[in-house]
């Protein structure tokens, strides 16, 4: 190494030990010491207050090494290959409509069966993040959830169908918490935007790949071969999940360099949960901050399920498109998405904070813009032609799909320390059960009217409580101050 690699490298580590003794918006700040060691009430008084600060994060070199984002790539793959899981029974509605003889209102609760489980054990599963890791829970939850996927292609009948359902709701529960949760340990605040959003993206973009894909292998080989392709994708990931995956701390090929970036840019620390796990929730659900969140993004969750669950059926009944044809237009409002979502919720959000604007207001702002969009969903309420339907839409889902990775970061950034998985959970449990609503309510709409229309005024209702709830209750985006007594043992503040 030359003079000047060594002056470059030397630089490089001072500011690290240099970040790694600023505080970081969200991290536990050393507590200045009185006489006897322990933290003086003045101090404790004013760290407090510097905690509860919402700032922009520490700008910190490039580290060598970017294991990080391998991580990232292995989380978004898995949400695609899990969302390939759920938009199968979308885009099979037709003939398996045909198939058991079904009408609107039972092929609605067959597409929300899935969700019935997923929602109830979104809190049960917070916990276990939080006790037992991202890595034991995702790698059970794989293989369960490629068992699920084959068996659907397997039975017959309704009733067996909505069981296989159930199981895969079990089986994929762990999927968006663990992400986040994942996501807050890996990612410095400076990169949580584009973090989140290219997993929340591929929620998204597995429509625009995994919508044809999957009329085409119904239209090859009937219902049933589109939950085989996705049952054998499902387990090809699970292996991929089970070689590749550690925390930061177990990680092999993790460089001391990018381990300190990560630590120092105010990622959250693998704690463990605080024992009284009742107690916790309890705190949570006692918060404005956790309800304006939870709220805001389960509004967000109605038009979401909504279009995920009924696009291509709204496409095949209002304009009697073949499943094929329908595919096809699907992937036009889901590709705008996923750029909408990496661009907007991930990149533009990263940049604007790390130009010093004030992280709480650039949040903010944005998630609001894009629920607002949300509304243009209204505009397909109106028109007989599918191409300006598509364009309603698509402008609809632009604004969603950047929200939604913002309304993601916000539980790794409120959550108090060994909660976020529990945090994360309480804000997805409502917004699956918005899921569950959302297809039952629409299917009844259009079993009782014919038509889709009405159906798509609900949904913009609902998302203009969403916005009131970010709006006023969220507040400054900051990390909650717990209790003492329910904060893992070596977070607690000393006392006299």
């Amino acid at each position: 190494m030359n003079t000047i690699d060594h002056a470059a490298e030397s630089e490089r580590q001072d500011a690290l030990r240099r970040a790694a003794e600023t505080p970081v918006a969200g991290m536990p700040v050393a507590r200045p010491a009185g006489a006897n060691g322990t933290e003086t009430n003045t101090g404790a008084a004013e760290t407090r207050q510097r905690e509860r600060l919402p700032t922009a994060p520490t700008r910190l070199p490039r580290p060598r090494g970017n294991v990080r984002w391998t991580i990232a790539v292995l989380l978004f793959v898995g949400i695609v290959i899990n969302y390939f899981d759920r938009v199968n029974l979308s885009v099979a509605a037709k003939p398996l409509e045909a198939a058991f003889g079904l009408s609107a209102f039972q092929y609605g609760i067959i597409l929300s069966s899935f969700l019935w489980s997923y929602a109830l054990l979104q809190i049960p599963v917070g916990q276990l993040l939080d006790s037992f890791g991202v890595k034991w829970l995702v790698r059970i939850g794989t293989i369960l959830w490629s068992l699920a996927t084959f068996m659907t292609a397997i039975v017959s009948g309704m009733g067996l169908i909505i069981l296989a359902r159930v199981i895969l709701g079990i089986a994929e529960a762990p999927a968006f918490p663990g992400a986040s949760k994942a996501t807050g340990y890996w990612f410095p605040l400076s990169e949580r935007g584009l973090a989140t959003s290219s997993f929340d993206a591929a929620a998204k973009f597995s429509n625009v790949i995994g919508v044809p894909i999957v009329a085409w292998a119904v239209t090859a080989w009937g219902w049933r071969g589109g939950f085989w392709v996705t049952g054998v994708l499902s387990a090809l990931f699970a292996v991929a999940w089970w070689i590749w995956y550690r925390d930061p701390q177990e990680k092999k090929g993790l460089t001391r360099e990018e381990r300190e970036y990560i630590r120092a840019g105010g990622a959250q620390q693998e704690t463990p949960a605080p024992a009284h796990a009742l107690k916790s929730l309890k705190f949570l659900l006692s918060q404005p901050k956790i309800w304006g969140m939870t709220i805001g993004f389960a509004a967000y969750g109605y038009s979401f399920y909504l279009l995920l669950t009924w696009l291509p059926g709204y496409l095949q009944k209002t304009y009697h498109m073949s499943v094929l044809e329908s595919g096809w237009y699907t992937i036009i409002p889901w590709a705008v998405a996923t750029v909408t979502d990496l661009v907007i919720g991930g990149w533009l959000v990263d940049r604007l904070i790390r130009a010093g604007h004030e992280p709480t207001r650039v949040r903010k702002t944005l998630i609001v813009i894009g629920m607002l969009m949300g509304l243009f969903v209204i505009g397909a309420a109106f028109t007989r032609s599918a191409n300006i339907a598509t364009v309603w839409i698509s402008l609809a889902l632009a604004g969603l799909a950047f929200a939604a990775p913002i309304g993601w970061s916000i539980p790794a950034l409120v959550a108090p320390t060994g909660t976020v998985g529990m945090t994360g959970a309480i804000m997805n449990f409502f917004n699956n059960v918005m899921g569950i609503l959302a297809p039952i309510v629409t299917g009844l709409i259009v079993a009782d009217t014919g038509s889709f229309a009405v159906g798509f005024i609900v949904a913009a209702v609902v998302l203009a409580i969403g916005i009131i709830c970010y709006v006023v209750l969220l507040g400054d985006i900051h990390q909650i101050e717990a209790p003492a007594e329910l904060r893992p043992p070596e977070t607690a503040p000393a006392t006299r």
